[in-house]
């Protein structure tokens, strides 16, 4: 009797960290949906982490926070928001967190791919690629 109620809470346990995890990850994503949304390059940077991979057309390039905020900023203001929205998320095998979008600028759509990396318990953009389509 004893085994099945720590049996019970062990998988409740569980159950509730995992869900937990999901969350965070839910979370983060549709923060920064709602950031670019708003083409604030300002509050996009909150959730970046100290490097950050960023694809524009074809050309990749590793930024600190601070020169992805001048880039991001440049993107808005070539490339204003008129929608944004996610169409799909979920983890690689390795359980890294990952969402691809479409953006909207005007008549110029854009596929969106983020992937979400955990840095000191706080999930973090690690890369993000915007290419036409």
């Amino acid at each position: 009797m004893k085994g099945n109620r720590f049996f019970g809470l062990l998988v409740g346990t569980m159950l509730i960290l995992s869900t937990g995890k999901s969350l965070a990850q839910t979370d983060v994503i549709s923060q920064v949906k709602e950031t670019i949304k708003t083409g604030s390059a300002k509050e996009l940077v909150r959730f970046l982490n100290q490097t950050i991979d960023i694809t524009l057309d074809g050309k990749a390039q590793t930024y600190s926070k601070a020169q992805a905020e001048f880039v991001f900023r440049d993107f808005f203001k070539q490339y204003p928001p008129s929608e944004f929205s996610i169409v799909h998320q979920g983890s690689s095998r390795g359980g890294q967190p990952f969402a691809i979008g479409q953006y909207k600028s005007g008549a110029d759509v854009f596929r969106v791919f983020m992937k979400i990396k955990t840095v000191s318990n706080q999930q973090l953009l690690h890369e993000i690629s915007f290419s036409k389509e």
